[in-house]
């Protein structure tokens, strides 16, 4: 059986080179790539196509979960797999619902993390056992809060639901023919309502709550 290709994006370099010191002690995994961000993980996933991607989740610029969305949009088949360290609330599922079929920690052996990947790529899904955990808490949260609507209005359910695609204040203004100064203040009044601080908290808490799609 051939090595696995495998690309991994992390934007820290010790990491990286960490990951394939590992992989190149065995023959069951190949490092194809290596991407330090999301937005050059987008590049590289054409070039060296990659059999499953490893993929942080926080990185300046494009987050892993962002970058695994548009990386399954590009490429439908693509595999995925988030490494990282963090178990904030709301992540898992996030990364779930961008397409990620795997959810490992960075301080998993190497002989799991390359069963992980043996396991994604061979078309099943495998979450680490504290994500699972992690999951199954999100899903009983969201079940739990599917109807509370916190009370935003029409207007800010639709800059809410912008916002969660990545769109910037003036691309928000130009999609709603509204201003950049008003949709600063219904951006203002989203992160009161949520009580939330920036964007990134607000979408996660807006995913979890259903309030976006």
């Amino acid at each position: 059986m051939s090595a696995i290709k495998v690309l991994i994006v992390d934007d820290h370099n010790l990491v990286r080179e960490g990951l394939k010191a590992v992989f190149d002690q065995g023959d069951e995994v190949e490092v194809v790539g290596e991407a330090g961000s999301g937005e050059e993980a987008l590049e590289m996933v054409g070039k060296v196509l990659p059999d499953v991607i490893l993929m942080d989740i926080s990185m300046p610029g494009m987050n892993g979960i962002q970058a695994t969305r548009m990386i399954r949009e590009r490429y439908p088949s693509s595999k995925i797999v988030m490494l990282t360290m963090l178990d904030q609330e709301g992540y898992v599922y996030e990364a779930v619902k961008a397409g990620a079929t795997g959810y490992m920690l960075k301080n998993t052996s190497s002989d799991d993390l390359v069963h992980a990947i043996q396991t994604v790529y061979d078309g099943k899904a495998l979450l680490h056992p504290d994500a699972t955990a992690q999951l199954l808490k999100e899903f009983v949260t969201l079940a739990d809060h599917k109807a509370k609507d916190y009370g935003l209005s029409p207007r800010e359910m639709e800059v809410m639901q912008l916002l969660s695609e990545g769109n910037t204040n003036k691309e928000i203004a130009k999609a709603l023919w509204i201003s950049e100064q008003t949709v600063k203040t219904h951006v203002a009044h989203i992160f009161d309502k949520l009580g939330t601080s920036d964007r990134t908290e607000t979408v996660a808490t807006a995913l979890r709550n259903g309030l976006v799609t």
